[in-house]
């Protein structure tokens, strides 16, 4: 199995999964600006695409999930109660979704959205937002779907991890390195609160400095509807 981490340059991160043996292939998180450089590194690369997977429903780019299923015929995977359209595999936590010699295992983890989850395949967890790498903590919790006191008690699904799987995560800045989960128990300064009041207190402090979405009018109606605008304001 190879893992490679795609967008080098955006902080919106996208996941290859490579079945070697197979020459199959999974996108999780795909971005609809960065379609073209998918659609070659796959074909550079001999592989067929099996599977476009979302984490949850993004509010902050377009998925191109729902434009790779017309693409190139692959199945379209979230969680089993999204909004979203489009999606032709919905998964819960009794279902995995096989690839060549590689298994996808899928766990709950609500907070951000309400169909948040974590895509645990080998060694590896794909978080999204639900966890980002050290100081970076987790995503914030104030946009639709989203709730603070969710977020806090679906931490414990963590605990179903080793300390040796690699978090990758769904935003962190450009270059950053992913990190095991035992290392973000360490250092991922949410893991370490030990009272929701002290995370209710930093979630509502961190979305006040981050301020509003600005790409969320247009990414979201996108997102849950399966269809790509006319005008998408930071592309035109």
């Amino acid at each position: 199995m190879r893992v490679e981490q795609l967008n080098e340059e955006m902080w919106a991160m996208t996941y290859l999964v490579v079945c070697d043996s197979t020459n199959k292939a999974t996108l999780i998180d795909p971005v609809w600006d960065n379609l073209g450089d998918y659609l070659s590194l796959i074909e550079e690369q001999g592989l067929s695409l099996e599977y476009a997977m979302a984490t949850h429903t993004h509010a902050d780019h377009i998925t191109g999930c729902f434009k790779l299923v017309e693409m190139t015929n692959c199945e379209y995977v979230m969680w089993n109660d999204t909004p979203s359209l489009g999606v032709s595999i919905y998964v819960d936590e009794d279902s995995t979704v096989s690839m060549g010699e590689i298994d996808f295992h899928f766990h709950h983890a609500p907070g951000h959205t309400g169909d948040s989850m974590i895509i645990e395949c080998g060694e590896y967890i794909f978080t999204g937002d639900f966890l980002f790498t050290g100081d970076g903590g987790v995503g914030r919790d104030d946009l639709p779907s989203g709730r603070t006191h969710m977020h806090w008690q679906a931490l414990d699904v963590l605990e179903r991890f080793s300390g040796n799987v690699l978090v990758c995560t769904g935003h962190d800045p450009p270059g950053t390195e992913m990190q095991s989960l035992g290392w973000n128990r360490e250092n991922n300064l949410v893991l370490k609160m030990e009272t929701f009041e002290e995370y209710a207190t930093w979630q509502e402090t961190t979305s006040a400095n981050l301020g509003y979405v600005s790409k969320i009018k247009t990414a979201l109606p996108a997102n849950i509807f399966a269809e790509i605008p006319e005008d998408i304001p930071w592309i035109n």
